[in-house]
């Protein structure tokens, strides 16, 4: 009887054959690089990334170089992204790299796993694909190719289901070509192994899978049991001064939009009567977005200031060609966006659409 090919090597072979090795974070490969790619990948499909992996390269070529940007910045060019705490972490582990390390990645998962916003998957992805080290991964591809071929009952978000998960990886995974086998699963799972419609008919592990063997590949992974997504709902103000520019807020760190600048929410609850009386009100149709745990309809209110007086207590001046003419005051944390221009700050993609439509209406 012929001796079966080990996992790791089938994985490899097909690889060297199929694998994708022309991606932009793959030429050069920097653990900078890796990193900043395994984030913005996180809950986001490859072709999404792409675009946005470049220009953030363009801008931050070196780690150093995001440590010294500011928040702004980073967020701005993340807006779209989503799960905008990634990039809020994305900055502090830069700054802790650059100040703390002389700009040089830790050489060990344990190292990496101390930096905010990387766990033992992408720590195990930057080790093994830029420093050639041995370290599992379990990025949700990878959970999907290894829930089918051994047909694992279970949701992967179990502890026990998971416990097992990382120790088949971590048999696996070889001791040397480390990164070209963690590549290799992530592309699988990407291109072959793919949620809906795999394609078993091509796959190298077709043979030895069990999920195939069943019959019901796409059983495997088991979902998470269903709960109702609970919905919320807030009013936003598009407040426009008698320049036609809209006020825009800086939310808090923690939070939804954490960090983001959005226009001001008004709490459900409270009435059109407790805005000042200096503001007329246009409501338009809601529209949902959803987040993971929640699903959040949002109702924009046209806000038009008609009479000089003060919107938001004093601060810092405006900008000279607007609101100070209207008597308006812009503290910290706010600005008057001049919308012919190009928004320069993070601002979340409901906000975006917002804007977007704003303008159309103020066109039309």
């Amino acid at each position: 009887m012929a001796q079966k090919t080990p996992f790791n090597q089938t994985v490899l072979s097909w690889f060297d054959q199929h694998g994708r090795k022309d991606l932009p974070w793959q030429n050069p490969i920097t653990p900078y690089r890796v990193w900043v790619s395994e984030i913005m990948l996180q809950q986001t499909q490859v072709k999404t990334v792409i675009p946005y992996f470049q220009r953030f390269m363009d801008t931050f070529p070196t780690v150093t170089d995001l440590a010294n940007a500011s928040q702004d910045q980073v967020l701005s060019l993340w807006t779209g992204l989503g799960y905008y705490a990634r990039a809020r972490n994305l900055h502090k582990a830069a700054q802790i790299v650059a100040e703390q390390h002389q700009g040089e990645f830790p050489k060990s998962v344990e190292g990496l796993v101390e930096l905010p916003g990387i766990g033992r998957s992408t720590a195990g992805a930057i080790a093994s694909i830029s420093m050639g080290i041995s370290a599992p991964i379990m990025d949700g591809n990878v959970k999907r190719v290894l829930t089918r071929f051994h047909a694992i009952e279970g949701w992967p978000g179990t502890s026990k289901v998971e416990k097992e998960l990382w120790a088949i990886a971590e048999a696996n995974t070889p001791p040397e070509r480390t990164g070209h086998y963690t590549q290799a699963m992530m592309d699988l799972g990407a291109t072959l192994c793919t949620r809906s419609k795999p394609a078993c008919g091509i796959c190298p592990l077709q043979p030895e899978c069990k999920a195939y063997e069943l019959g019901t590949p796409t059983a495997f992974p088991h979902s998470k049991p269903k709960k109702e997504k609970p919905v919320k709902s807030a009013r936003f103000l598009m407040i426009l001064n008698d320049h036609n520019e809209l006020l825009l807020e800086q939310r808090p760190s923690k939070g939804i939009w954490g960090g983001l600048y959005c226009v001001p929410e008004h709490a459900p609850e409270s009435t059109y009567h407790a805005l000042p009386d200096y503001v007329e009100t246009e409501e338009w149709p809601a529209f949902r977005h959803t987040f993971s745990h929640y699903h959040l309809d949002i109702t924009p209110v046209l806000c038009r200031i008609v009479q000089e007086n003060q919107l938001i207590q004093e601060g810092q001046p405006s900008s000279e060609n607007s609101s100070k003419a209207a008597g308006i005051m812009e503290p910290k944390g706010h600005l008057w966006y001049n919308m012919q221009q190009e928004l320069t700050v993070g601002t979340a993609a409901p906000m975006v659409i917002l804007i977007e439509t704003l303008k159309r209406h103020l066109a039309g």
